[in-house]
């Protein structure tokens, strides 16, 4: 997600209460972190039943460690979630890695030598695989302060590359949570078409390597382009698509009230459904709707259940907030701090999965 820094009121309870098998010990995690290797399982491709509450680690877990690295997810595995959420790029050589950024990112990447970026990099399409794999992205950059400050208890891990999602999944599959999805959001933007793939070319590298790999029933696909969703569906109608808004000036994709459709949904224009984004993400097929926290309130939330539409909100990191929304009755949270939000979720007595042991 595009989140600076991260809230609203509620006045109607709807919590509910899942269970989830127990995931591995907090050791064998980590290591699977530092092993993972890709492989093709043997699974069905039908879709899993969901939990009633999605418990998000946004990026991972970024508040505790690098944010998109296989320590991070591994963190997050071992906190419990049910969602891991990442975001995915192209390389030059056509392999897809896990990057928020489209361009080496100058707050988090470091070259061979130990150096700090001094600004942001080339785009990532411009690269080989081996070439991003010589950046080292384990730590903030501390003299990039807004970021450094945000998360300040984040523990860096230094030597730690860029990961691809083909190790991403290996991952998650040594760790044994087959019961938590992967929300991939395809990354890019229509005003920046240079800076990686157009979209059907792009959508066909991502799902194209989740079908290789079996994971496609473990998956869905996010994103602020909707033109990409509109491929998803239809090169994997199987593929659950979540549609993210943001109508804020570091991002507005609804772009309601002016003439024409956004450039971003893929020729569909809000105003054409009297400016409702709940109809608007119905109409563009989406069966979740993912949208930043200050923009939601319990009537769009309403309008949103009545429409058959999951809603999940972004990025909420403050304790008060998380149990506000929870009580609001939104079906899931996306946080850098998936622990906290799972002591909210306790308190408030919906069902979270088992902790791993201490190690």
């Amino acid at each position: 997600m595009n989140n600076p820094a991260d809230q609203l009121s509620p006045d109607r309870s709807a919590l509910a209460r899942f269970g989830l098998a127990a995931c591995l010990v907090a050791g064998v995690i980590l290591v699977a972190a530092c092993q993972a290797t890709p492989g093709k399982p043997t699974v069905s491709q039908q879709p899993l039943a969901r939990p009633a509450f999605e418990l998000i680690g946004h990026r991972g877990a970024r508040g505790l460690l690098p944010e998109n690295t296989l320590p991070g997810f591994a963190r997050a595995l071992a906190l419990g979630v049910t969602v891991l959420e990442l975001d995915v790029g192209v390389s030059k050589d056509g392999r897809v890695v896990v990057s928020h950024g489209q361009r080496l990112d100058a707050d988090l990447t470091r070259d061979r030598r130990g150096l700090w970026l001094p600004a942001d990099g080339p785009p990532l399409i411009t690269l080989s695989l081996k070439e991003i794999k010589s950046y080292d992205v384990g730590r903030i950059n501390p003299r990039r302060r807004p970021y450094a400050r945000r998360f300040k208890s984040q523990k860096p891990v230094d030597g730690t590359a860029m990961p691809t999602l083909d190790e991403v999944i290996a991952l998650w599959r040594r760790v044994g949570r087959a019961d938590v999805r992967l929300d991939i959001e395809i990354k890019g933007r229509p005003d920046q078409p240079d800076e990686t793939l157009e979209p059907e070319r792009y959508v066909a590298k991502v799902v194209g390597l989740l079908r290789h790999s079996g994971m496609l029933r473990h998956a869905a696909i996010q994103s602020f382009d909707w033109r990409t969703l509109a491929e998803v569906q239809r090169q994997a109608p199987e593929l659950p698509t979540i549609c993210l808004t943001a109508r804020q000036r570091w991002i507005d994709n609804v772009q309601s009230g002016r003439l024409g459709p956004s450039s971003w949904t893929a020729g569909l224009d809000v105003d054409d459904v009297g400016g409702s984004v709940p109809q608007f993400v119905k109409a563009a097929g989406c069966g979740t709707w993912s949208t930043y926290w200050r923009e939601l309130d319990a009537v769009q939330l309403g309008e949103a259940h009545a429409l058959g539409l999951k809603v999940l909100v972004w990025t909420i990191n403050d304790a008060k907030q998380m149990e506000r929304f929870v009580k609001l009755g939104v079906d899931g949270i996306i946080s850098d701090y998936p622990a906290r939000l799972r002591k909210v979720l306790v308190r408030l007595g919906v069902a979270v999965p088992p902790l791993a042991p201490a190690s």
